[in-house]
């Protein structure tokens, strides 16, 4: 592995540099994550404090909501800092750990959709043996399996960005430090490490999409031997976990899926998936959920007659 020795720090160079548009930046990283973080820490304290919102559907959507909050604070509070000065910079050592830390809770959030769209598979397709299949035990299993698989792909991240060397140009022209802008900066030939990039990245993103529009076409199908009830509660549950596998999904494989290939527009699209979806997850699953919606109330009821 050839470690960097020349290069200590980057420049990001952001959205834009005009100080106007930096301002516009600025407002719109913070409402959309200060929004993110309200929103999702309403959810895991409902979670955690409802005895209603025991079912495996809500154990993995609290693991949602807090990869979705961890995602978004990898990059959101850097770029809003960011925003604010004129030239903004990040060393070396921390542009490695936001490259980990990024991928980490960003495979982390696809990983636990994958695990949502199994347990509403059960749920729908195997009513009477759901309790018996997504037990506590094995939904805790689950979800620490995704995490070392987490762990394994944000590792091949980190060695893959380890083994570039940077001997001269230090600006990243992007808002966050991802193996796609750094390949640009690197003083050797990466089309190895793009091919090795897509491979992990692309396929990860590309396979868990496909597998994930599959698993929610059957669960569709099935609905057919329903209850008229019962498929409106299961589609109002399914629509809601599309919206958000499309949003998150089509924007990460349109960037990690094109090998040394990157366009103007790639910075923008990634706002989508780093704080647009974080953001309105919890408003999706909150807005067509009776029973988050039901319980969040609730616990306001509570909190308001304690103190009283």
């Amino acid at each position: 592995m050839q470690l960097n020795i020349n290069v200590t720090e980057f420049i990001l160079l952001g959205l834009t540099q005009d100080p106007s548009r930096k301002n516009i930046v600025f407002a719109i990283f913070l409402l959309f994550y200060m929004g993110t973080l309200l929103g999702n820490f309403l959810i895991i304290v409902t979670i955690k404090t409802s005895p209603a919102l025991g079912s495996p559907m809500y154990f993995f959507l609290f693991y949602l909501s807090l990869s979705d909050t961890c995602f978004s604070t990898t990059v959101a509070p850097r770029t809003i800092v960011d925003s604010l000065l004129k030239e903004a910079s990040i060393s070396f050592n921390e542009c490695i750990i936001q490259v980990f830390t990024f991928h980490l809770f960003g495979s982390l959030e696809i990983f636990i959709l994958i695990l949502m769209a199994v347990d509403r598979y059960v749920a729908i397709c195997k009513p009477l043996h759901y309790m018996t299949i997504m037990n506590r035990q094995v939904c805790g299993m689950l979800v620490a399996t995704v995490c070392v698989g987490s762990c394994i792909h944000s590792s091949v991240q980190i060695i893959l960005a380890l083994s570039l060397p940077f001997c001269g140009p230090n600006e990243i022209d992007h808002y966050f430090c991802d193996l796609q802008p750094l390949l640009k900066l690197a003083c050797s030939d990466t089309y190895v490490i793009n091919l090795l990039l897509v491979s992990n990245s692309g396929t990860l993103c590309t396979v868990s999409f496909l597998m994930l529009m599959v698993s929610y076409i059957i669960i569709l199908y099935s609905l057919r031997n329903h209850s008229a009830e019962g498929r409106r509660k299961a589609l109002f549950t399914c629509v809601s976990h599309i919206i958000v596998v499309i949003l998150f999904f089509v924007p990460c494989i349109f960037i990690y899926t094109r090998p040394a290939t990157t366009f103007p527009m790639d910075k923008m699209i990634s706002v989508f998936y780093t704080i647009c979806t974080p953001f309105l997850n919890p408003l999706i699953y909150t807005l067509r959920n009776a029973e988050v919606k039901n319980a969040m109330r609730k616990l306001w009821s509570k909190k308001i007659s304690d103190d009283i």
